[in-house]
């Protein structure tokens, strides 16, 4: 029998449903939410859309759908209009926007090249990293494979992995399962060990806005608008800093670049406007400019420094039009390219994403195989005249013009809901003594102004006539086990790494096979003191750093002179050679509490 692997199991809050979604034997899935009060509720799924949930007596809705294919399929409740996440799910869709769970269907088989399996693990990384061109920090996650620990003396390639738009940069990794991936093909002898970094592609969202200058564009961060902010900041700065911090073989032959939709493009655009320092090129569901000078009129030099030009595209794709006609551009110019084309995974997705991905990354530095497939490449397929076509339609109905929420400005914050249908809409926080009101505009929007609690770091839910969600346009998730809270974050707060700068940043590491998080700070060897980090009972291995910015206290302590070097870790194994301190997330009623005992501890190690 195949039982769905997100289980979703571990919530405190339901009374009656325990397991939120169930993979029956003939393939379909049921949905169970509990919700007494609602007066309508639906799923919405990407595997058969939105449809209509039945109410029982006991107040619990329930559908069930399908067939499908064993997949993961980003999912979630539309209550009385307001879409909610599965509160008993702990597998969720990092966005800037929108705010699905995650429903695994596991192969029985294990054939799903993203299983989890019974295979050596390696590390993800999350880092901060200042930016010269962009005058401000921006965020990176850095897969490592299962031996990096182990094999000291060993060097390894870099394969840059970018998001898709409104992606965070962790979705490659927590929704295209890049790292179980490649733990797979590596440990089945398929793909070269690599290191792989995902970049965020939207870096311009986290810096403050800046004026329009006289007489041209307005930008971000003092930044104008026309030039490629991407492209130079990982040419410029996030290569630079890989290379000084992590094990790598520093050449073309050994960099790869590519991304999934908008990544795809990002990717392709810089690789081939560089192809002094990428030789492999990958595109997952996306085309990029056919005018690159130097490039599509100059084939025979453009082959040859291109190792593997690998393009994949669903033909149910919103961009296959696209995709086919800049596949069709290579063809006409003589560019050597591997194509791959699907029918299947619902057209623009992560399904999509994840089964290129098991493709092309067994081919990745490995000239061999590459240049074997880069020889038998196909030609684009047929033109139709039925092909979809991306536009400037298409683009306004897949990403709204949303709310800004929360919304800091003049010394205020104000948090905004896009409820039209709403009846009543109250915020909940972690530091409000009681619900705050919004108020209803005549747009639909509700909206509130807070002076209080504008430098604080908190989380909060908006309550929609009794139902609780996350901010949906917040793009900073709380990572609970049960409902995942929005968390409000101050760029004022003097730890917000904009207000950090330009300083020396540590890592935190997710050792995904002890299920341990570890910070590490910059510029130390072998620190001496062990500040072990408990987390609370609704809290996972993320939460201290996430939410509580464990990491960034201690960046800004150490860059200050007030501490001294210390691992910061959720594990609770003793360590004799290093001196201990335990913190209990469990003893401290509120995160700013939390976060003001850490601040204290580090203080007094100096």
């Amino acid at each position: 029998m195949c039982v769905a692997a997100c289980l979703c199991a571990a919530a405190t809050m339901a009374q009656k449903v325990k397991q939120s979604t169930v993979c029956n034997a003939d393939g379909t899935v049921t949905f169970k939410y509990e919700n007494p009060n609602a007066k309508n509720v639906e799923v919405d799924v990407q595997f058969a859309g939105r449809n209509p949930m039945t109410k029982g007596a006991d107040g619990v809705w329930t559908a069930t759908l399908g067939p499908a294919a064993p997949d993961m399929y980003p999912y979630c409740f539309v209550v009385d209009g307001v879409s909610v996440m599965d509160p008993l799910c702990p597998q969720y869709f990092p966005n800037e926007g929108f705010k699905n769970s995650l429903l695994e269907i596991p192969a029985e088989n294990g054939s799903l090249a993203h299983d989890i399996k019974n295979v050596p693990h390696g590390k993800v990384e999350y880092l901060h990293y200042y930016s010269k061109s962009l005058k401000g920090v921006n965020n990176a996650v850095v897969y490592l494979p299962p031996k990096y620990e182990t094999d000291k003396n060993k060097k390894y390639p870099v394969f840059y992995l970018l998001s898709g738009t409104t992606d965070t940069e962790e979705v490659y990794y927590k929704v295209g399962r890049v790292n179980y991936i490649l733990d797979n093909l590596i440990a089945e002898g398929k793909a070269v060990e690599m290191i792989v970094v995902l970049p965020y592609g939207n870096p311009t969202k986290l810096l403050p806005p800046a004026p329009a200058p006289a007489g041209g564009f307005g930008g971000f961060g003092g930044m104008g608008m026309m030039r490629d902010v991407v492209g130079d900041d990982i040419t410029g700065d996030l290569m630079n800093y890989v290379e000084s911090h992590y094990r790598t073989i520093n050449d073309r032959d050994h960099r790869g670049i590519g991304g999934f939709s908008r990544g795809g493009n990002q990717g392709l655009g810089i690789g081939l406007r560089n192809l002094d320092k990428f030789s492999y090129l990958c595109s997952y569901s996306s085309f990029t400019a056919t005018e690159i000078p130097g490039v599509y009129d100059h084939a025979a030099d453009t082959n040859q420094k291109i190792h593997l030009f690998w393009l994949g595209v669903g033909t149910d794709d919103f961009l296959f039009g696209n995709a086919r006609d800049y596949m069709e551009h290579l063809d006409k110019h003589g560019i050597r390219s591997v194509k791959e084309f699907t029918h299947d995974k619902y057209g623009h997705t992560w399904m999509n994403a994840k089964y290129f991905l098991g493709k092309s990354l067994r081919l990745l530095f490995n000239p061999t195989a590459s240049e074997e497939a880069m020889k038998n490449g196909k030609p684009a397929l047929e033109r139709t005249g039925q092909e979809q076509q991306f536009t400037g339609a298409t683009m306004a109905r897949l990403f709204p013009r949303q709310v800004t929420s929360p919304d800091y400005a003049d010394g205020k914050v104000t948090f905004r809901l896009n409820a039209p249908d709403a009846k009543s809409v109250q915020m909940e926080g972690e530091l409000f003594s009681a619900p705050v009101a919004l108020t209803k505009g005549d747009d639909g929007v509700w909206s509130v102004t807070l002076t209080d609690h504008v430098a604080d770091v908190y989380k909060y839910c908006f309550v929609v006539d009794g139902t609780k969600i996350a901010d949906p346009t917040n793009m900073y998730l709380s990572p609970d086990k049960g409902l995942k809270y929005s968390i409000a974050y101050a760029p004022s707060n003097p730890f917000d790494v904009q207000v950090l700068g330009d300083i020396n940043f540590g890592k935190v590491s997710y050792d995904l096979n002890q299920n341990v998080a570890t910070y590490f700070p910059p510029m130390a060897e072998n620190p001496t003191v062990l500040i072990q980090l408990i987390p609370g009972d609704d809290d996972t291995m993320e939460s201290w750093f996430k939410v509580g910015g464990a990491n960034l206290i201690a960046d800004k302590l150490l860059a200050d002179g007030k501490t001294q070097p210390c691992l910061l870790t959720t594990s609770t194994a003793k360590n004799a050679k290093m001196k201990t301190y335990t913190l209990k997330a469990s003893d401290y009623k509120t995160w700013a509490e939390r976060r003001k005992a850490l601040e204290k501890l580090l203080l007094s190690l100096k």
